[in-house]
Protein backbone atom coordinates (compact mmCIF):
# COMPACT_ATOMS: atom_id res chain seq x y z
CA UNK A 1 0.00 0.00 0.00
CA UNK A 2 2.72 2.22 1.09
CA UNK A 3 4.47 1.90 -2.35
CA UNK A 4 1.56 2.30 -4.63
CA UNK A 5 0.66 5.32 -2.46
CA UNK A 6 4.19 6.51 -3.11
CA UNK A 7 3.73 5.57 -7.06
CA UNK A 8 0.69 7.86 -7.14
CA UNK A 9 2.46 10.98 -5.52
CA UNK A 10 5.69 10.75 -8.14
CA UNK A 11 2.86 10.57 -10.87
CA UNK A 12 1.26 13.72 -9.33
CA UNK A 13 4.35 15.10 -9.10
CA UNK A 14 5.72 14.56 -12.75
CA UNK A 15 1.79 15.62 -13.78
CA UNK A 16 2.31 19.10 -11.62
CA UNK A 17 6.04 19.63 -13.87
CA UNK A 18 4.37 18.20 -17.18
CA UNK A 19 1.58 20.70 -16.88
CA UNK A 20 3.48 23.62 -15.27
CA UNK A 21 5.85 23.42 -17.95
CA UNK A 22 2.87 23.35 -20.53
CA UNK A 23 1.09 26.03 -18.97
CA UNK A 24 4.41 28.28 -18.86
CA UNK A 25 4.94 27.55 -22.97
CA UNK A 26 1.30 28.16 -23.81
CA UNK A 27 1.32 31.28 -21.29
CA UNK A 28 1.57 35.07 -22.75
CA UNK A 29 2.78 36.00 -19.16
CA UNK A 30 6.00 37.17 -18.72
CA UNK A 31 6.66 36.44 -15.07
CA UNK A 32 4.71 33.02 -15.52
CA UNK A 33 6.85 32.34 -18.10
CA UNK A 34 10.54 33.89 -16.31
CA UNK A 35 9.13 31.76 -13.34
CA UNK A 36 9.07 28.22 -14.75
CA UNK A 37 11.95 29.17 -16.32
CA UNK A 38 14.06 29.64 -13.37
CA UNK A 39 12.69 26.69 -11.46
CA UNK A 40 13.29 24.60 -14.39
CA UNK A 41 16.78 26.29 -14.27
CA UNK A 42 17.42 25.33 -10.31
CA UNK A 43 16.66 22.18 -11.00
CA UNK A 44 18.74 21.57 -14.19
CA UNK A 45 16.08 21.13 -15.88
CA UNK A 46 18.23 22.46 -19.18
CA UNK A 47 15.75 21.82 -22.05
CA UNK A 48 13.04 22.86 -20.33
CA UNK A 49 14.65 25.77 -19.01
CA UNK A 50 16.09 26.71 -22.15
CA UNK A 51 12.45 26.37 -24.09
CA UNK A 52 11.34 28.83 -21.46
CA UNK A 53 14.13 31.23 -22.07
CA UNK A 54 13.61 31.23 -25.90
CA UNK A 55 10.32 32.65 -25.13
CA UNK A 56 11.36 35.43 -22.99
CA UNK A 57 14.14 37.13 -25.60
CA UNK A 58 11.24 39.25 -26.54
CA UNK A 59 9.11 39.77 -23.46
CA UNK A 60 11.77 41.00 -21.26
CA UNK A 61 13.91 42.68 -23.50
CA UNK A 62 14.95 46.84 -22.34
CA UNK A 63 13.82 45.43 -18.73
CA UNK A 64 15.69 44.62 -15.61
CA UNK A 65 15.20 40.84 -16.27
CA UNK A 66 17.12 40.60 -19.56
CA UNK A 67 20.58 40.08 -18.45
CA UNK A 68 19.63 37.36 -15.99
CA UNK A 69 17.84 35.70 -18.61
CA UNK A 70 20.67 35.98 -21.29
CA UNK A 71 23.10 34.92 -18.34
CA UNK A 72 21.26 31.50 -17.16
CA UNK A 73 20.40 30.99 -21.00
CA UNK A 74 24.00 30.67 -21.56
CA UNK A 75 24.66 28.78 -18.34
CA UNK A 76 22.01 26.24 -19.36
CA UNK A 77 23.52 26.01 -22.67
CA UNK A 78 26.65 25.32 -21.51
CA UNK A 79 25.66 22.61 -18.74
CA UNK A 80 23.61 20.90 -22.24
CA UNK A 81 26.59 20.81 -23.63
CA UNK A 82 25.96 23.11 -26.47
CA UNK A 83 29.22 24.64 -26.56
CA UNK A 84 29.56 26.96 -29.25
CA UNK A 85 26.29 28.58 -28.66
CA UNK A 86 26.92 29.24 -25.04
CA UNK A 87 30.37 30.94 -25.82
CA UNK A 88 28.12 32.83 -28.12
CA UNK A 89 26.19 34.12 -25.86
CA UNK A 90 28.54 34.08 -23.37
CA UNK A 91 30.51 36.68 -24.67
CA UNK A 92 27.76 38.68 -25.95
CA UNK A 93 26.32 39.16 -22.18
CA UNK A 94 30.42 40.29 -21.44
CA UNK A 95 30.12 42.98 -24.37
CA UNK A 96 27.02 44.39 -23.92
CA UNK A 97 26.58 44.48 -19.96
CA UNK A 98 30.53 45.14 -18.96
CA UNK A 99 29.62 46.97 -15.91
CA UNK A 100 27.53 43.80 -14.64
CA UNK A 101 29.34 41.98 -11.91
CA UNK A 102 28.94 39.15 -14.10
CA UNK A 103 30.92 40.16 -16.69
CA UNK A 104 34.35 38.98 -15.74
CA UNK A 105 32.58 35.17 -15.01
CA UNK A 106 30.61 35.93 -18.80
CA UNK A 107 34.05 36.34 -20.26
CA UNK A 108 35.92 33.28 -18.55
CA UNK A 109 33.11 30.97 -19.49
CA UNK A 110 32.50 32.45 -23.13
CA UNK A 111 36.58 31.29 -22.82
CA UNK A 112 35.81 27.90 -21.67
CA UNK A 113 33.10 27.24 -23.83
CA UNK A 114 35.61 27.61 -26.71
CA UNK A 115 37.97 25.14 -24.78
CA UNK A 116 35.22 22.58 -24.56
CA UNK A 117 34.16 22.59 -28.14
CA UNK A 118 38.03 21.77 -29.31
CA UNK A 119 37.85 18.39 -30.89
CA UNK A 120 40.14 15.38 -30.97
CA UNK A 121 43.77 15.76 -32.06
CA UNK A 122 42.68 13.43 -35.14
CA UNK A 123 40.04 15.99 -36.14
CA UNK A 124 39.69 19.58 -37.48
CA UNK A 125 41.48 21.82 -35.19
CA UNK A 126 40.09 24.76 -36.71
CA UNK A 127 38.08 24.80 -32.75
CA UNK A 128 41.54 24.52 -30.85
CA UNK A 129 43.02 27.14 -32.69
CA UNK A 130 39.67 29.41 -31.81
CA UNK A 131 39.97 28.21 -28.20
CA UNK A 132 43.55 29.30 -27.86
CA UNK A 133 43.10 32.99 -28.79
CA UNK A 134 39.55 32.81 -26.79
CA UNK A 135 41.55 31.99 -23.35
CA UNK A 136 44.51 34.51 -24.55
CA UNK A 137 42.28 37.47 -24.66
CA UNK A 138 40.41 36.55 -21.21
CA UNK A 139 44.56 36.41 -19.95
CA UNK A 140 45.01 39.99 -21.51
CA UNK A 141 41.63 41.47 -20.67
CA UNK A 142 41.92 40.08 -16.85
CA UNK A 143 45.34 39.56 -15.84
CA UNK A 144 44.52 39.83 -11.89
CA UNK A 145 41.85 37.52 -12.15
CA UNK A 146 41.61 34.37 -9.90
CA UNK A 147 40.15 32.68 -12.95
CA UNK A 148 43.26 33.37 -14.81
CA UNK A 149 45.31 30.60 -12.81
CA UNK A 150 44.02 27.89 -14.37
CA UNK A 151 43.97 29.32 -18.21
CA UNK A 152 47.80 28.96 -18.92
CA UNK A 153 47.27 25.53 -18.40
CA UNK A 154 43.98 25.03 -20.70
CA UNK A 155 46.24 26.67 -23.23
CA UNK A 156 48.85 24.13 -22.62
CA UNK A 157 46.71 21.58 -22.84
CA UNK A 158 45.16 23.15 -26.15
CA UNK A 159 48.42 23.94 -27.43
CA UNK A 160 49.60 20.03 -27.24
CA UNK A 161 46.55 18.84 -29.25
CA UNK A 162 47.99 21.03 -32.02
CA UNK A 163 51.89 19.61 -31.62
CA UNK A 164 50.03 16.32 -31.26
CA UNK A 165 48.12 16.24 -34.46
CA UNK A 166 50.93 17.88 -36.13
CA UNK A 167 53.12 15.51 -34.68
CA UNK A 168 50.85 12.51 -35.75
CA UNK A 169 50.77 13.59 -39.51
CA UNK A 170 54.69 14.13 -39.41
CA UNK A 171 54.53 9.85 -38.68
CA UNK A 172 52.39 9.38 -41.27
CA UNK A 173 54.48 10.09 -43.93
CA UNK A 174 57.72 7.98 -42.38
CA UNK A 175 55.39 5.18 -42.28
CA UNK A 176 54.57 5.52 -46.27
CA UNK A 177 58.24 5.24 -46.71
CA UNK A 178 58.13 9.18 -47.72
CA UNK A 179 61.44 9.69 -45.54
CA UNK A 180 62.57 13.05 -47.05
CA UNK A 181 59.14 14.04 -46.45
CA UNK A 182 58.74 12.78 -42.93
CA UNK A 183 61.77 14.08 -42.54
CA UNK A 184 61.05 18.08 -43.27
CA UNK A 185 57.61 17.48 -41.62
CA UNK A 186 58.92 16.85 -38.79
CA UNK A 187 61.43 19.84 -38.52
CA UNK A 188 58.45 21.66 -39.20
CA UNK A 189 57.31 20.59 -36.16
CA UNK A 190 59.83 21.51 -34.02
CA UNK A 191 59.92 24.50 -35.57
CA UNK A 192 56.14 25.66 -35.02
CA UNK A 193 56.24 24.37 -31.32
CA UNK A 194 59.87 24.91 -30.07
CA UNK A 195 58.96 24.48 -26.76
CA UNK A 196 57.57 20.89 -27.70
CA UNK A 197 57.30 17.99 -24.66
CA UNK A 198 57.20 15.46 -27.86
CA UNK A 199 60.99 16.84 -29.49
CA UNK A 200 62.87 13.36 -27.74
CA UNK A 201 59.91 11.53 -29.83
CA UNK A 202 60.72 14.10 -32.93
CA UNK A 203 64.63 13.81 -32.35
CA UNK A 204 63.61 9.54 -32.69
CA UNK A 205 61.51 9.60 -35.44
CA UNK A 206 64.39 12.11 -37.59
CA UNK A 207 67.59 10.47 -36.98
CA UNK A 208 65.54 7.38 -38.47
CA UNK A 209 64.32 9.40 -41.09
CA UNK A 210 67.84 10.04 -42.33
CA UNK A 211 69.40 7.09 -41.87
CA UNK A 212 66.75 5.40 -44.01
CA UNK A 213 67.03 8.53 -46.63
CA UNK A 214 71.23 7.84 -46.40
CA UNK A 215 71.08 3.89 -46.53
CA UNK A 216 68.95 4.09 -49.53
CA UNK A 217 69.99 7.27 -51.26
CA UNK A 218 70.98 7.67 -54.80
CA UNK A 219 74.72 7.83 -55.54
CA UNK A 220 75.24 11.18 -55.70
CA UNK A 221 73.69 12.25 -52.89
CA UNK A 222 74.53 9.61 -50.38
CA UNK A 223 77.93 11.36 -49.19
CA UNK A 224 75.70 14.59 -47.77
CA UNK A 225 72.81 12.50 -46.40
CA UNK A 226 75.20 10.08 -44.61
CA UNK A 227 77.43 12.95 -42.97
CA UNK A 228 73.78 14.79 -42.01
CA UNK A 229 72.54 11.50 -40.41
CA UNK A 230 75.63 11.71 -37.86
CA UNK A 231 75.21 15.32 -37.17
CA UNK A 232 72.27 14.62 -35.82
CA UNK A 233 73.05 11.31 -34.27
CA UNK A 234 76.09 13.32 -32.74
CA UNK A 235 73.28 16.31 -31.67
CA UNK A 236 71.14 14.34 -30.05
CA UNK A 237 73.75 12.96 -27.93
CA UNK A 238 74.50 16.15 -27.07
CA UNK A 239 70.75 17.63 -26.03
CA UNK A 240 69.65 14.53 -24.85
CA UNK A 241 72.64 12.30 -22.99
CA UNK A 242 71.73 8.94 -21.00
CA UNK A 243 68.26 8.50 -22.89
CA UNK A 244 66.73 5.96 -25.25
CA UNK A 245 66.96 8.29 -28.29
CA UNK A 246 70.56 8.95 -27.37
CA UNK A 247 70.90 4.76 -27.37
CA UNK A 248 69.08 4.76 -30.62
CA UNK A 249 71.02 7.29 -31.86
CA UNK A 250 74.56 6.07 -31.03
CA UNK A 251 73.52 2.82 -32.49
CA UNK A 252 72.76 4.21 -35.86
CA UNK A 253 75.57 6.28 -35.75
CA UNK A 254 77.57 2.71 -35.66
CA UNK A 255 75.75 1.46 -38.80
CA UNK A 256 76.08 4.89 -40.56
CA UNK A 257 80.02 4.97 -39.78
CA UNK A 258 80.05 1.05 -42.22
CA UNK A 259 77.57 2.85 -44.77
CA UNK A 260 80.10 5.24 -44.86
CA UNK A 261 83.27 2.82 -45.23
CA UNK A 262 81.58 0.66 -47.41
CA UNK A 263 80.57 3.75 -49.23
CA UNK A 264 84.21 4.90 -49.76
CA UNK A 265 85.14 1.26 -51.50
CA UNK A 266 82.32 1.39 -53.66
CA UNK A 267 83.11 5.14 -54.57
CA UNK A 268 86.66 4.45 -55.25
CA UNK A 269 85.74 1.34 -57.48
CA UNK A 270 83.40 3.49 -59.22
CA UNK A 271 85.52 6.08 -59.86
CA UNK A 272 87.83 3.68 -61.43
CA UNK A 273 85.48 2.13 -63.64
CA UNK A 274 84.73 5.57 -64.71
CA UNK A 275 88.51 6.75 -65.27
CA UNK A 276 88.80 3.36 -67.09
CA UNK A 277 85.77 3.77 -69.54
CA UNK A 278 86.95 7.30 -70.28
CA UNK A 279 89.78 6.19 -71.31
CA UNK A 280 88.46 3.84 -73.62
CA UNK A 281 86.12 6.45 -74.45
CA UNK A 282 88.66 9.00 -75.50
CA UNK A 283 90.70 5.46 -77.75
CA UNK A 284 87.57 4.82 -79.23
CA UNK A 285 87.30 8.32 -80.15
CA UNK A 286 90.94 9.28 -81.32
CA UNK A 287 90.31 6.02 -83.08
CA UNK A 288 87.18 7.04 -84.73
CA UNK A 289 88.92 10.24 -85.38
CA UNK A 290 91.74 8.69 -86.72
CA UNK A 291 89.64 6.74 -89.02
CA UNK A 292 87.29 10.02 -90.73
CA UNK A 293 90.53 11.71 -91.23
CA UNK A 294 91.71 8.47 -92.95
CA UNK A 295 88.92 8.08 -94.88
CA UNK A 296 88.13 11.38 -95.74
CA UNK A 297 91.68 11.47 -97.27
CA UNK A 298 91.03 8.91 -99.82
CA UNK A 299 87.78 10.38 -100.53
CA UNK A 300 89.96 13.60 -101.00
CA UNK A 301 92.84 11.82 -103.03
CA UNK A 302 89.51 10.12 -105.33
CA UNK A 303 87.82 13.55 -106.41
CA UNK A 304 91.14 14.69 -106.99
CA UNK A 305 92.03 11.86 -109.75
CA UNK A 306 88.19 12.10 -110.79
CA UNK A 307 88.63 16.17 -111.03
CA UNK A 308 92.37 15.35 -113.28
CA UNK A 309 90.72 12.92 -115.43
CA UNK A 310 88.00 15.36 -116.43
CA UNK A 311 90.56 17.63 -117.06
CA UNK A 312 92.28 15.59 -119.69
CA UNK A 313 89.23 15.24 -121.53
CA UNK A 314 88.43 18.79 -121.25
CA UNK A 315 92.50 19.17 -122.54
CA UNK A 316 91.54 17.07 -125.50
CA UNK A 317 88.33 18.32 -126.70
CA UNK A 318 89.69 21.94 -126.61
CA UNK A 319 93.14 20.56 -128.36
CA UNK A 320 91.81 18.38 -131.18
CA UNK A 321 91.32 20.57 -134.61
CA UNK A 322 87.89 20.81 -136.46
CA UNK A 323 87.80 18.72 -139.52
CA UNK A 324 88.81 19.78 -142.82
CA UNK A 325 86.12 21.90 -144.40
CA UNK A 326 84.28 20.14 -147.28
CA UNK A 327 83.83 21.69 -150.76
CA UNK A 328 81.05 20.35 -153.19
CA UNK A 329 82.46 20.44 -156.43
CA UNK A 330 80.23 21.79 -158.82
CA UNK A 331 79.56 19.83 -162.14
Amino acid sequence: MKKYILGLFAVAVVASCVSQQERAMKSADKNVILKAANENFAKKKWKNALALYDRLTNLVAGTDDFPNVGFNTAYANYYDKNYKLAGHQFKNFSVSFPKDPRAEEAAYMSALCYYEGSMDYNLDQSTTQSAISELQDFLNNYPNSERSKNINTLIDELSYKLEFKAYENSKQYFNMGEYKAANVALENVLEDFPSTKLRPQIYDYIVKSRYQLATKSVYDLKDERIENALAFTRQIEKEMPNTEVAKTALDIREKLEKEKKDFVIVKKQTEERIAALTERQKRLEAQNAEKAKTEQQIKDQVDNEKKAIQIQRDSAVINTPPPAATFKIQR
